[in-house]
């Protein structure tokens, strides 16, 4: 059955001659730390029986003198017990999840757990929220009237055994050591440590109880790593950590200096979903190839397919026979949203009521739409936000008619605004109109997938 599965209690005699000043000295002078010690500071993250200014310390040491790969798997697993753990050791398929490192128009998730599951493995997708230009998958599901995404442990373990997909967010006893130290990271000047990055993405997953995990770490403007060799450094420190936990591990690099498919904002992603899975893969090609292409790197990193070439031909089968659209209608009744968002998913996403028409001034080509101007543009419009507190605008956002390389007329719609403000309207459109560049010449196409890291 599924469960809680916690750190067993530590021994009298351990937390009565462990001391947090030692665990930051000893890291201080580059010594390796073990797995009691990263336990120690785990749980006084996670319980508050370490102070601030001592993790704060211990997060500086850790960045002057970087954890190496067995020390941050560790770590990793220090603040995965640091609270609950998921455990579907009951459910007999493989299990297998993805992660995203975030961009503009990145909706491949909610495409791609439903997909995956056609293909006979389990997927406990755990999602989070939006902040600053890139786009939250909970907050694009949330789009929907009435769809749940804090399900609770008992019915995300029941919809698995049923379903094989679930969709839900973080729990607040899931990695509350992560939680912490994350926010605490911001506040030290810590936050660009790999190691630190690694172990804070894999905790939580390796918390949800999955065998396989597939990492999207993109690179460019809209992405977290601007540098195509940082995201390397990152997709590779991120595999090998990740198979030192016992998780079968992949990365594929992805392109994102411009946005990823024709939706950024919510309700119109969800939109683009529903209607891909529907079988309309011209509708935005790039979106299609990387939901193609990490679905077959998922089940083949599950086992359940034994090469990429196999597993794409079959994650095409099921969306042209129309089982990927029901298993994606199947999942949004289960969590409580209304079925009508596959049946007729262009009444049921609506656009926010005031809209701005962005037209080409002159004949030429679509050159470049960056990436982060656009996502920036996006929360203007409401379709994001800058601070946690801050609402989402479901139907504010931004339909990219043309992308780049594209030929355009003058007075052509190259974007379609939407918002609910004429304020925001007026800004958004504004920021928007710096993210795109019309050239004479047609650009050179980009790869979306640019390298696998096995």
């Amino acid at each position: 059955m599924l469960c809680w599965n916690s750190l067993p209690p530590r021994r009298k005699k351990e937390a009565a001659t462990m001391r947090m000043i030692d665990i930051i000295i000893k890291k201080r002078n580059g010594k390796t730390l073990t797995q009691e010690e990263f336990n120690f500071v785990a749980n006084g993250a996670a319980k508050g029986t370490v102070p601030d200014y001592q993790l704060s310390a211990f997060l500086m040491a850790c960045f002057l003198r970087p954890l190496s790969d067995k020390e941050t798997a560790l770590f990793t697993k220090a603040m995965a017990h640091s609270g609950g753990r998921l455990d579907f050791s009951s459910v007999k398929l493989p299990k297998v999840d993805k992660h995203s490192t975030g961009g503009v128009g990145d909706g491949i998730s909610m495409a791609l757990a439903p997909l995956v599951a056609c293909g006979g493995v389990a997927v406990p997708m755990m999602s989070g929220r939006g902040l600053g230009h890139t786009g939250g998958t909970l907050d694009k599901l949330e789009s929907m009237k009435n769809f749940e995404v804090r399900v609770p442990v008992k019915l995300i373990y029941r919809q698995i055994q049923k379903l094989g997909v679930c969709m839900f967010g973080q729990t607040q006893d899931l990695a509350p050591a992560d939680k912490k130290l994350y926010s605490l990271r911001d506040a030290t000047g810590t936050v660009e440590s790999r190691p630190l990055i690694v172990a804070s993405i894999l905790s939580k997953k390796y918390a949800e109880g999955v065998d396989s995990l597939l990492m999207d770490v993109k690179y460019g403007s809209g992405a977290f790593m601007q540098k195509l060799e940082d995201s390397r450094k990152l997709a590779r420190a991120l595999v090998s950590t990740a198979k030192l936990l016992g998780l079968k591990c992949r990365a594929l690099i992805t392109y994102m200096d411009q946005p990823l498919g024709r939706a950024i904002g919510n309700a119109n992603e969800m939109l683009q979903t529903v209607l891909i899975l529907k079988g309309n893969k011209e509708l935005a090609p790039d979106f299609y190839e990387l939901l193609i292409e990490e679905a077959a790197n998922m089940l083949v990193i599950s086992g359940k397919v034994k090469d990429v070439k196999k597993a794409r031909a079959l994650m095409e089968e099921k969306i042209a026979n129309g089982e990927a659209a029901a298993k994606l209608r199947e999942m949004i009744k289960w969590q409580g949203a209304s079925p009508e968002a596959v049946d007729n998913p262009v009444k049921y996403f609506k656009n926010a009521k005031l809209k701005f028409e962005f037209k080409a001034a002159a004949n030429g080509f679509v050159e470049h739409i960056d990436a982060k101007t656009a996502g920036m543009a996006g929360v203007l419009l409401g379709a994001g936000r800058n601070t946690m507190e801050d609402a989402i605008d479901y139907g504010a956002g931004i339909w990219l008619d043309k992308k780049a390389g594209d030929a355009v007329k003058k007075g052509d719609v190259i974007a379609t605004l939407y918002a609910s403000d004429k304020k925001r309207l007026e800004d958004g459109a504004a920021l928007f109109t710096q993210a795109v560049k019309i050239g004479k010449k047609k650009p050179a196409p980009y790869k979306i997938v640019k390298e696998v890291i096995k």
